[in-house]
């Protein structure tokens, strides 16, 4: 997934173009909370909380949505740092740390990045100050509040990127379908761990859909069709081949990023992914990962997995069980090479698209790193 031309020469002036955008966007995201600051604190300095932590949990991360929005806005001849772009990738960015907050409420998640969720940080702001009434539901109903805050910021920064802002545009009917589709998934998810699936079969299917909605399409698609919607000014209801091209390529690429993130759910190092050691199996996900792991299993196997997964006081023995579990049924290695798979249909994708050879690099070096990630 590289250029035909001189890797190491793209690979100095990209790196430079992504440090430069991804400086503007810090930039313009500090600028941006500042001025909301200013909004809650016209209301009371006691709201500030909310826009707090949202501000904490924004700072950092890959920016991978971020960046895949800015090189399909240069892969449809957008201009070089352009401050649209720019908005647009706050936007996204906004709306990716308001589906983390509600994330981890409905995942019950203790951590996020390796620092407090915004729920358990709303409850040691309720035991510090020993304010009367539930800890758990005053954390929970402080980071619904902080979630939905985000999501009111994420469209109103999308809202003032230039033509996009007006209905009429594919931009826009790109981003509003992605919000859809997230909240929709995350429906599906939680429907799956309480919803008995008629066979191995269905399970792996409901699994599939749960990565596309929930995932791969706001973490991949969306963001690269976006910036070249913006950059080519398309009609609401009508994608150019080029947007086509984006999707074909881009959809591939973000479900093999959230069967990644399955594997890191289950096997990754919590120094590294900043959450414990088999986080999914407590929060009891429904992944190909485990979908796979039924049906390669023995009945009794399957009795163990069931009854293990959604405990939230799994021992780290038992999550090490469960892991060889997983190893051993074959399902490990069946995810590795469904990766595999969709490697080699976005590599087939990114060397039919109609772009220039810097943004085909920068889009290959992405795709390397989102398959091979460890965080």
């Amino acid at each position: 997934m590289t250029a035909n031309t001189n890797d190491a020469g793209y690979q100095s002036s990209i790196q430079a173009e992504q440090a430069e955008f991804i400086a503007a966007l810090e930039s313009q995201m500090h600028d941006f909370f500042a001025s909301q600051r200013t909004v809650v604190e016209q209301v009371s300095p006691d709201a500030l909380p909310l826009l707090n932590f949202i501000e904490s949990l924004s700072t950092g991360g890959k920016r991978l949505r971020a960046l895949l929005c800015y090189w399909g806005w240069r892969g449809a001849g957008g201009a070089t740092l352009a401050p649209e772009v720019v908005r647009a990738g706050l936007a996204i960015e906004l709306f990716q740390t308001a589906a983390l907050i509600h994330d981890d409420i409905i995942d019950n998640s203790d951590t996020r990045r390796g620092a407090p969720a915004v729920h358990k940080r709303f409850e040691a702001m309720h035991t510090e100050n020993r304010w009367a009434g539930s800890v758990a539901d005053f954390g929970v109903a402080g980071a619904i509040l902080s979630g939905d805050l985000c999501l009111s910021m994420s469209e109103t920064a999308f809202s003032s990127v230039g033509q996009a802002g007006a209905w009429g545009t594919y931009a826009r009917e790109v981003f509003d379908v992605m919000r859809a589709e997230v909240m929709a998934g995350q429906y599906l998810d939680i429907l799956a761990e309480v919803e008995d699936a008629a066979d191995p079969d269905t399970a792996f299917q409901r699994a599939e859909r749960v990565i596309r909605y929930k995932s791969a399409k706001y973490s991949c698609e969306h963001p690269l069709v976006l910036g070249g919607a913006l950059a080519s000014g398309a009609t609401a209801g009508k994608p150019s081949t080029l947007l086509q091209d984006f999707s074909n390529f881009a959809l591939p690429l973000g479900e093999g990023f959230q069967m990644r993130d399955d594997i890191l759910g289950v096997f990754g190092e919590p120094e590294v992914t900043g959450k414990p050691a088999g986080d999914d199996l407590r929060e009891g996900k429904r992944t190909v990962l485990i979908a796979l792991t039924e049906k390669n299993s023995t009945a009794q196997q399957v009795q163990l997995l069931n009854s293990s997964l959604g405990s939230p006081n799994l021992s780290l023995e038992k999550v090490q069980e469960l892991q060889q579990l997983i190893s051993g049924s074959g399902a490990l290695a069946e995810v590795e090479q469904l990766i595999d798979d969709k490697r080699a249909v976005v590599s087939s994708e990114l060397e039919k698209m109609s772009v220039a050879d810097d943004v085909r690099f920068a889009l290959g070096q992405i795709a390397v790193k989102a398959l091979h990630r460890l965080s």
